[in-house]
């Protein structure tokens, strides 16, 4: 007995298909990010840099060579850490609508559940850090800690705000990111709302070097203090998984602060109508606001700054970065009542 449709099975199907297409290009083209990030950022330093494509030769090495699993590591946790924040950070890109598309989980998951999703790559990082015993990836496994509980209170207040203020204007979920396209922040707010929808946009900026691990905020590794910090025992294979998944995981924040802040696709305004020559001037237009947002957030400011300390990272983000985000929530508030 058929106990599903065929309708069923081809949604089933084309889930199936598109996940895999969506995470090999998202993981292409996080690789390719990577690979103009450090080269960008060599040039503003006054160097050369690696290639663009260094990134794929790294990740084509790395899966070559033979995985060490250190003595003392508790074995099974150290080798899962790596594939289970590779999976969730794919899963993030089902989620968040990417390349002017809709997000192929779109009605599955809202913000709140990405906001959720989020936490576990970093805990994969801390659990493999602590499961690999090694004092070096313990103390990179406590700040990750620290880094993660001071930077997620930001990212909630940001997600809560748009919420708010599309709440009064539709009866659909305020925290589908497809709702939050059909709405955006800056068409449905006064001159009050524009200011604090600016102000969480900066504290949005701010958080994304501190989710993934960046300078100024790249405390948990710091090669220069504790050798690589989580990543000091890993090799091969799990060294590759985790390389990727940091990567990709760039490309995601990044990417839910375009669906957030600037959910727009280049085809209405310059007339095309064609479902195929659209889709590629809207993906090719994502990809440019991906890439301004990072060299904003990302690029410009591991250049012009050094790493901050444990306890400085952790002040700026649970009180600074907080207060500012709800500075932002107020005014937008203020805004729904005038």
């Amino acid at each position: 007995m058929n106990l599903l449709g065929d309708s069923a099975w081809l949604s089933i199907l084309i889930i199936i298909i598109g996940s895999i297409v969506v995470a090999l290009l998202g993981a292409v083209f996080a690789l390719l990010f990577r690979g103009i990030d450090r080269k960008l950022v060599a040039h503003m330093q006054g160097r050369i840099g690696p290639p663009i494509i260094q990134p794929f030769r790294d990740v084509r090495k790395l899966l070559i060579k033979e995985t060490i699993v250190p003595d003392g590591a508790v074995s099974w946790l150290f080798n899962a850490a790596p594939i289970i924040c590779l999976v969730v950070t794919i899963v993030l890109v089902l989620y968040i609508p990417v390349f002017g598309q809709r997000a192929l989980l779109d009605g599955f998951g809202d913000s709140i559940l990405i906001l959720y999703l989020l936490i576990v790559p970093s805990l994969a990082f801390v659990a493999g850090g602590f499961a690999s015993s090694s004092p070096y990836a313990t103390v990179g496994a406590q700040r990750e800690m620290v880094i993660m509980m001071s930077y997620e209170f930001s990212l909630a207040l940001v997600i809560v705000a748009i919420a708010w203020r599309i709440l009064p204007l539709t009866d659909a979920d305020p925290f589908m990111l497809s709702t939050v396209a059909a709405y955006p922040i800056w068409k449905i707010v006064g001159p009050i709302g524009i200011v604090g929808a600016v102000i969480l946009l900066f504290a949005l900026l701010t958080v994304t070097p501190g989710e993934v691990s960046k300078v100024p905020f790249d405390i948990a590794e710091a090669e220069t203090e504790i050798a690589g910090g989580i990543l000091v025992e890993y090799s091969g294979r799990n060294l590759a998984l985790f390389y990727l998944s940091d990567m990709l995981k760039a490309f995601v924040i990044v990417s839910l602060i375009v669906a957030l802040f600037f959910p727009y696709n280049l085809s209405p305004v310059i007339g095309i109508s064609a479902s195929i020559p659209a889709a590629i001037v809207d993906g090719l237009f994502f990809l440019v606001k991906v890439f301004v947002i990072m060299f904003v957030s990302v690029m410009l400011i591991r250049t012009a700054m050094a790493r901050f300390k444990i306890s400085q990272a952790s002040y700026i983000y649970l009180i600074a970065m907080t207060l500012i985000s709800l500075v932002g929530l107020i005014l937008i508030g203020v805004d729904l009542m005038l």
